[in-house]
């Protein structure tokens, strides 16, 4: 077996794969070469010699390359596993300050509103670029893509590319430890299936794992007794919506909130996010990113006073180790069950992938890229039948679904105008002017990261 890792020189993303493969027992029973690429060759290097370090001291076994060539990487591979960005944080700073200056409401701009609408733009050169390389290389490899905004990517590469794909994210899980958070019981005592689109799903079932009790009653009653304000920037939007709806949504208010009008009152961080004196600048103009704030049960906290000052060292995240003598823990994504499922005899049931809807959730439709829960079996991911989700649910959804229809569009044609047509459908779009002047205002701003887009001569 070759699984290819695309963007290994992640410091999160590629160590953290490698760590999983080698916890693996059915898939290194496979004997498998772990091939790891990336452009930046420095970066690669750094996670090639974690790799092979981590490999000669653990009883499994990996054969480990590393690469900088995409062809070479690709040839004969069975899986390619990829995450990859550019500049993430300078063009994510342009993303959600830029629209906010015309007046658009979005919070958190990362993978919906017009900050999504942008950033997936940026991806989806390079995306499609390894995709279609996969087609010439590796036509029947599978390939499992984390590359964000997920859903729109996954929308472009089932509809310009011949390429089996899965998209996969760890959002539910955080949707699922909030549940656990109201019922005060572990997140692995639950057994939920949650369906809608990426970042923004719905638990149609949440039951105790043990006894198969329904746990919809008690989290109602539960969530009514939890004081308001208590973790309000996580919580508050979903806990609004799980009132209107009557299922929870996930995974949190950051991502569920930026595909619905008013959520900017549920994240009272929204003004951190990014934050800069104008006075001093656009910080990408020097070329430097004001710190990031997740929001306010994050970072705040962990800002010095003074750049000399000591940063608290409040936790660590073992997803970012490159120790090799550091303890291997599986870093929690579904990438090892999805390979054991596909190429090792293993039948494993996966909480979310991101694939083509094929009625799968009756009221959304069939060839839009969904998230739903599956199970993955002798080469084959079949995913679960759900219900009909709650029309104000669906019609949420089906807007984002348009959306990302017409994103692809413009991409695939180079053109402005089916872009601005998802503007104008995007719920925090203030008016057409605004959306006319976003469009020619970031093409100008990330001329060099995005496809070359034009307006349609042929508009009456």
């Amino acid at each position: 077996m070759k699984i290819t890792i695309i963007g290994a020189g992640s410091r999160e993303f590629g160590p953290a794969t490698v760590r999983d493969l080698l916890l693996s027992e059915p898939i290194c029973a496979q004997q498998p070469t772990v091939t790891l690429m990336d452009v930046a060759d420095k970066e690669l290097q750094v996670t090639a010699s974690y790799a092979r370090e981590i490999t000669k001291r653990h009883k499994n076994s990996l054969t480990i390359e590393a690469t900088t060539e995409l062809d070479r990487a690709l040839d004969g591979a069975q899986v390619v596993v990829m995450a990859i960005a550019k500049r993430r944080y300078y063009y994510w700073a342009q993303d959600f300050h830029l629209p906010r200056q015309l007046g658009f409401k979005q919070i958190y701009g990362e993978n919906g509103g017009p900050g999504g609408l942008f950033h997936a733009l940026r991806n989806m050169g390079p995306t499609l670029d390894v995709a279609r390389a996969m087609e010439r290389h590796c036509p029947d490899a599978w390939l499992l893509n984390f590359t964000n905004p997920l859903t729109k990517l996954c929308e472009a590469l089932t509809r310009l590319t011949s390429i089996k794909v899965v998209g996969l994210c760890h959002g539910v899980f955080h949707g699922i430890d909030q549940v656990a958070q109201f019922l005060e019981c572990e997140p692995d005592s639950l057994e939920t299936y949650a369906c809608g689109l990426n970042h923004f799903s719905w638990f149609q079932e949440i039951r105790d794992r043990a006894t198969g009790k329904d746990l919809y009653p008690k989290l109602r009653e539960r969530e009514r007794e939890a004081h308001l304000l208590a973790r309000w920037d996580e919580l508050a939007l979903s806990r609004i919506l799980f009132r209107v709806v009557g299922l929870y949504p996930s995974p949190g208010a950051n991502h569920i909130g930026e595909y619905v009008r008013w959520a900017e009152e549920y994240l009272a961080s929204a003004a951190l996010q990014f934050f800069h004196d104008p006075r001093d600048g656009r910080p990408w103009e020097g070329g430097e990113v004001p710190t990031w704030v997740y929001n306010l049960s994050d970072r705040p906290h962990e800002v010095p006073l003074y750049p000399e000052g000591p940063l608290p060292r409040l936790h660590t995240n073992p997803r970012l180790s490159v120790d090799p003598a550091a303890p291997l823990e599986p870093s929690g994504e579904v990438t090892v069950s999805i390979i054991e499922g596909l190429y090792c005899g293993c039948r494993n049931d996966v909480a979310a992938v991101n694939f083509t809807n094929a009625g799968a959730i009756p009221n959304l439709p069939d060839n839009a890229v969904v998230e739903l829960p599956a199970t993955v079996d002798t080469g084959r991911v079949i995913a679960k039948q759900m219900q009909p989700l709650p029309e104000l649910a669906a019609a949420l959804l089906n807007m984002q679904i348009s959306i990302n229809r017409l994103l692809v569009e413009a991409f695939e044609h180079r053109s402005r105008d089916p872009l601005l047509q998802a503007l104008l459908l995007d719920p925090t779009t203030v008016s057409y002017r605004a959306a006319v002047d976003l469009i020619d205002l970031m093409c100008e701003k990330q001329e060099e990261a995005l496809p070359a887009l034009e307006w349609d001569v042929r508009r009456p």
